[in-house]
């Protein structure tokens, strides 16, 4: 992925995490989407998925839905409600008025884009680091995501802990103040 696409989306999470006032994890991507006037619906209820979707984002008369595949994991549900919520914030242009998740090694970069806000709006690098929180288990449990999805944060993570690339930028330095309570408590 092109540097200035992974920042944009990073941006963007740390921005959603600002403009939420979001304070601790796990971060509920729900909520936000509440705020927001966008609708979640579980695909169980309206069997609009393809097989082999996880979420697809619609926008239908000016109002966003959100359909996700609800007999995934929850932490894999969150997960792909926060990737929904990532094309809705970054403004990706809709083609057919549709989005949709899947797990196609050939991802298009507006996917690879959600998928950078989503892991970076749930499981936040300088909250992490606040936490020392360095292992798979341990991102996976304090921040309610799969296994398969900590495991590619600790692999980011171990990058910025041996760069040391933690508050460089004023929006993450926003975020780790938001955060400092609740990295007190968990300590």
């Amino acid at each position: 992925m092109i540097y200035g696409s992974y920042k944009n989306a990073r941006n963007a999470a740390w921005q959603c995490l600002i403009d939420f006032d979001i304070k601790e994890l796990p971060v509920k991507p729900s909520m936000i989407a509440k705020q927001l006037g966008i609708k979640i619906i579980k695909n169980s209820s309206i069997n609009e998925l393809s097989e082999g979707e996880s979420g697809a984002t619609y926008l239908i008369k000016s109002k966003w839905y959100i359909v996700y595949n609800d007999t995934e994991p929850r932490q894999r549900c969150r997960f792909t409600v926060a990737h929904e919520l990532g094309h809705i914030l970054l403004g990706h242009i809709m083609c057919d008025k549709h989005y949709a998740r899947t797990f196609d090694t050939s991802r298009p970069t507006i996917e690879q884009e959600a998928d950078v806000f989503a892991a970076r709006l749930l499981a936040p690098a300088c909250v992490l680091w606040g936490l020392d929180i360095h292992t798979a288990r341990e991102i996976s449990e304090l921040c309610d995501i799969s296994l398969t999805a900590a495991q590619v944060r600790a692999e980011r993570m171990e990058i910025l802990y041996s760069r040391n690339k933690f508050l460089t930028s004023p929006l993450e330095k926003k975020v780790y103040s938001n955060f400092q309570s609740y990295i007190q408590q968990k300590r």
